[in-house]
């Protein structure tokens, strides 16, 4: 009996919260919340809804700018422009994902949220009233630069949803993601 009262597991220590921590008040606010956050929830899918409208809101008019910009000598040629300028926002931000990570670890998640989002409303407007084909390549190419967006999100769905939620958390993102 002696032994089986050594190999009881040892009580959790109790946990220590500081003043103006940031990661200690999402703490303390999931310790205290027993429902589902739908505020939050909510917020990350209209956030992301935003951010995935630049992917796929300009393919169905892309042949028609193209052929507007006089780019193409021939009409067969207007899917060969058509593909750098969809493909542009994805180069820009294959090339500054990482970058978005390391200063949403730095500064917060939600400063780059904010950011990406009105870089989104900036640069999508821009895109819009381009008259030459290299300012929607290069409007294009600094939107998918400066949307820093998805990494952020999806570590803010971790902080603000319980353990047993995380699941709905993600697919939130993933639903409002995939229903642009």
């Amino acid at each position: 009996m002696g032994e089986a009262a050594s190999l009881a597991p040892a009580p959790a220590p109790a946990k220590t919260y500081y003043d103006g921590c940031p990661g200690c008040a999402i703490d303390r606010r999931k310790e205290s919340s027993t429902g589902i956050p739908y505020r939050e929830l909510s917020f990350v899918g209209i956030t992301t809804f935003v951010s995935s409208l630049p992917i796929t809101s300009l393919f169905p008019f892309l042949y028609f700018m193209i052929q507007d910009l006089h780019v193409a000598q021939r009409e067969e040629d207007i899917g060969f422009y058509a593909g750098f300028l969809g493909a542009s926002y994805m180069v820009g931000r294959a090339f500054a994902s990482i970058f978005w990570g390391m200063v949403a670890d730095r500064i917060g998640r939600k400063p780059v949220i904010a950011f990406s989002i009105l870089s989104t409303i900036v640069f999508n407007t821009l895109f819009g009233l381009s008259v030459k084909y290299w300012m929607a390549i290069t409007t294009r190419l600094l939107l998918g630069s400066l949307n820093g967006f998805l990494a952020p999100i999806k570590a803010y769905c971790i902080e603000v949803c319980r353990d047993e939620q995380q699941a709905l958390g993600m697919s939130t993102v993933i639903l409002f993601t995939l229903s642009t």
